[in-house]
């Protein structure tokens, strides 16, 4: 998925921020954008956090659209899956906050 401009959806922008409001994802973001894709062993081993742990934060990254994940099988059967940084650019100004808070459609009484 392609992240190219928030400024028509609000609630996109605010899973964006929140998914990179946290130092462990933005250790996986920085890994994965230097070292390229990855499957999920070696990048907890690279980052140093269990793979459980590795898992919540990546979901999170997924579902925000700041990764991707593609399984595939290694020659010796295994099931890897492998995440990858997705292509995306945010320019985050006063107006493009003020423009992307119109489209918002988050419970602000939750």
């Amino acid at each position: 998925m392609k992240i190219k401009n928030f400024s028509k959806n609000g609630d996109q922008l605010l899973a964006m921020l929140a998914a990179l409001a946290n130092p462990h994802r933005l250790r996986i973001m920085a890994a994965l954008a230097t070292g390229g894709r990855n499957y999920v062993s070696q990048l907890a081993r690279e980052i140093g956090i269990s793979r459980p742990l590795l898992h919540l934060h990546l979901q999170k990254l997924e579902s925000a659209g700041l990764v991707t994940s593609q399984l595939e099988l290694s020659q010796d059967g295994k099931a890897l899956n492998y995440f990858e940084v997705s292509s995306f650019a945010v320019e985050l100004t006063p107006a493009a906050i003020a423009e992307a808070a119109k489209s918002l459609t988050t419970d602000l009484e939750k």
